[in-house]
Formats: structure tokens, C-alpha cells, sequence
């Protein structure tokens, strides 16, 4: 029993000792693992390179016909009929009511019977002073005489003239018992029925709206307005010569228009009520697509900004300080950079400060980035560049322009 004892307590420390040696062993492993050179992180970069870039503005707007007319009933009289379709795109001298024509043919008649007479009067007076004139002369006839024949001469040819005028004025009347268009363009409600009786009062029948060109109004905000002023005196922004935009309607459902127009009109005066000012494009419309009061959107195209600065939205940090990003040195090194970041342009952002031609910044591996930490760098892929949610997404010179 003795003898077994002492075997088993031998044992014992022996697997003691086993254990000691295994945990000692162990632990110089992972000593030996822990003083390992970390390996440099592997970042993306793309390099600083300065472009001219295009930009278009994006802005609510509506459309306005660029000649409305009111037409109106120029007689007094019996409306006889409607003879236009109520909405309907009408030609220039389309007939579009007529009025009841008989009283108007009645005083025609009776002017132009009136200036027959005067003419019969007329000649009557001509006859009569030629006669008496020659008597005058050989003093057959007294001055008073010829004074008389020559003033019944003069005053009939007044009142033949008079009685032209009247003709005409007849003639007039009777031509504006039917109304016409006198533009081409998009009719509206009749505002009287047939069978009224059309007077000063209730004169107004319908209104015409020209449909081509049509006048796209917008406006910009008063902000907005001096930020464009600020940026084109600070080089950032270069607008078109004479501000002459092409102007690109887009429709309700995003489809483009396919006549583009130029920007006509900008109302000097600020309005106070809106804080806008107040601009109007002209532009094509020849199969009326467009109508009067439809909500669009306008694309100005032109300017550019000139030795523009672009970067993924991925590489701009945000900070306490304001916006960063990481720049990769000569020596491999990274350090942050603030920048001036501008509005959102397709997939990039413009830097408008704080980088330079040349410069290497980070676009994806900057999460665990610290200042002066070597790096090994590979060129950036677009392709592989997450998409960026809208909430965080900047905006866009359109949508700014757009407020």
C-alpha cells in the first residue's frame, strides 16, 4: 500500500509539471506573437486633378401663355350662336360666335341710301356752280350769287363725305356680328350662352391663349441670387456670356421637352413678398404640349466652374472642426486636411478650399486612419464606391437653385 502511494503522489507531479511547462510554453507564444510588426493599412486614394465642369440649375417653374386675349362682343346685340369647340386650339380668323346680323344690314342699307342722296345733292351743286360761274364772271350774275352756288357745292361734298363715313361705320358694325380669333391659340369656356343679349356689360364671350412660344416663369431666391454674384467674383462660377442659359423644360413624368428656349425676361425689381426675383424663358411650343398654368421644372445650361476640384462623397469626412479628409504624403504618411466643400455634382462633391493639383486623399480604409500612420495605397475604383443615402447626400447646385 505504501509502495502504491508513493507511485501515485509521483504521478501527480509529474502531471503538474507537465501542465506548468505547457502553460509557460504557451504563454512565450503568444509574447512572441504579441511584439509581431503590425502591417500597414492598405487604403484607396485618388489623386487631386483640376477640370472645367458643366453644371445645370434645377428649378420649379410654370407656364404662362405669352398672349392672352380677351374677346369681346364690339356691338350691342343677340348672340346667335357659339360656333368654336370649347377648348380646342383654334387659327388665327377662326370664326369663333356669331351675333345676329339683320339690324347692322338694316343700317347699312340706310346709310348707303343716305349717301346716294348726298350724291344726288352733289352733283346738283356742281351743275349749279358751273353754271353760275361763267354768268358771274360777265357780271350777268351778282358775287353773292357765285358765293351761294360755291358754298351749297362745298357743303354737299361735306355731307356726301359724311355720309361715306357713316357707310363704313355701318359696314363695321355689321363685319363684327361675327367674331374671330385674332391670334392663334387655346380657346377657353364660353362665358355667354346663345340667345343672350350681348352688351358693354356682359361683353367679354371667351379668352385665347397663345401657345408657341409659351413663357416658362421661375424664380431665385434673393440667398441664392448673391451666392451665384459671390462665387462668380471668387472664380468658382463662370456664367454663360450675356447670362444667355439654354433653358431645358422637364415634364411632370421627367421626360425632357424637346425645344429649348432662352431665358427673355428678368424683373429688376425684388419682391418682397417672396424674397425671389422673378425670371421668364421663352420657348417653343408648336404642337401645344405645353399649356398655360402647368407646373415644370427648367434646366439652365451654360455655366461652368472652371479648374474645378471633384471627389467621391466617400472620402469627405465630417468633424468637430468642420468637413476633412485624409491626405497620403511623399512619405506614405496620412494626415487630415480640412477642406471647403461646395454643392453635390452627379456622384461627387466640389472642394472649393484646401486641396491642391497633385494630392492624394483617402476614399475607402480611412475608418482607422490616425494622423502619421504609414499606409499602402492602390489606386480607387468608382465602381466599388457604396451608394450614399439621400438624407446625406449635399445638395446639388439644381436643387439649391431650386429652393
Amino acid at each position: 500500500m505504501g509502495l502504491i502511494r508513493r507511485v501515485r503522489v509521483v504521478s501527480l507531479r509529474s502531471a503538474i509539471a507537465v501542465c506548468i511547462s505547457t502553460a509557460l510554453f504557451i504563454s512565450g507564444c503568444k509574447k512572441e506573437q504579441a511584439v509581431a510588426p503590425p502591417q500597414p493599412p492598405v487604403v484607396s486614394v485618388v489623386e487631386v486633378v483640376r477640370k472645367d465642369v458643366p453644371i445645370t440649375f434645377e428649378i420649379v417653374a410654370q407656364t404662362q401663355s405669352s398672349h392672352l386675349v380677351n374677346i369681346h362682343a364690339r356691338v350691342s346685340g343677340f348672340l346667335d350662336k357659339r360656333v368654336y369647340t370649347e377648348g380646342e386650339i383654334v387659327k388665327q380668323g377662326q370664326v369663333l360666335f356669331l351675333m345676329d346680323p339683320k339690324p347692322f344690314q338694316a343700317q347699312l342699307t340706310q346709310a348707303t341710301a343716305a349717301l346716294s342722296m348726298q350724291k344726288a345733292s352733289l352733283a346738283t351743286a356742281r351743275s349749279n356752280l358751273a353754271r353760275t360761274k361763267p354768268l358771274a364772271e360777265q357780271n350777268a350774275l351778282s358775287q353773292k350769287d357765285l358765293d351761294d352756288a360755291s358754298g351749297q357745292f362745298e357743303s354737299a361734298a361735306a355731307a356726301v363725305e359724311q355720309a361715306k363715313a357713316q357707310v363704313e361705320t355701318a359696314q363695321l358694325n355689321l363685319s363684327y356680328t361675327t367674331i374671330t380669333s385674332p391670334v392663334a391659340g387655346v380657346t377657353s369656356a364660353a362665358l355667354q350662352t346663345d340667345g343672350t343679349y350681348i352688351s358693354s356689360e356682359n361683353s367679354l364671350l371667351t379668352t385665347v391663349a397663345v401657345l408657341s412660344p409659351i413663357w416658362v416663369n421661375f424664380s431665385v431666391s434673393e440667398n441664392e441670387m448673391q451666392k451665384l454674384l459671390n462665387q462668380t467674383a471668387k472664380g468658382l462660377l463662370q456664367r454663360p456670356k450675356d447670362d444667355s442659359y439654354i433653358v431645358e423644360v422637364v415634364l411632370v413624368d421627367g421626360s425632357v421637352f424637346p425645344h429649348t428656349g432662352r431665358i427673355t425676361f428678368a424683373d429688376p425689381s425684388f419682391n418682397s413678398q417672396t424674397g425671389t426675383f422673378l425670371i421668364r424663358a421663352s420657348v417653343n411650343n408648336p404642337k401645344g404640349m405645353l399649356r398655360p398654368n402647368q407646373f415644370v421644372r427648367v434646366r439652365l445650361k451654360g455655366a461652368m466652374r472652371p479648374r474645378a476640384i471633384l471627389l467621391p462623397q466617400a472620402a469627405i469626412q465630417q468633424g468637430t472642426k468642420g468637413h476633412f479628409v485624409w491626405v497620403v504624403g511623399k512619405d506614405g504618411k496620412v494626415d487630415q486636411r480640412p477642406v471647403v466643400v461646395g454643392e453635390w455634382h452627379e456622384n461627387d462633391w466640389f472642394i472649393f478650399e484646401g486641396l491642391a493639383s497633385g494630392d492624394q486623399v483617402v476614399v475607402e480604409g480611412s475608418l482607422s486612419l490616425r494622423p502619421d500612420v504609414l499606409v499602402t495605397v492602390k489606386p480607387y475604383s468608382a465602381g466599388r464606391e457604396a451608394p450614399v443615402a439621400a438624407d446625406n447626400k449635399p445638395k446639388t447646385d439644381a436643387a439649391k437653385a431650386g429652393k
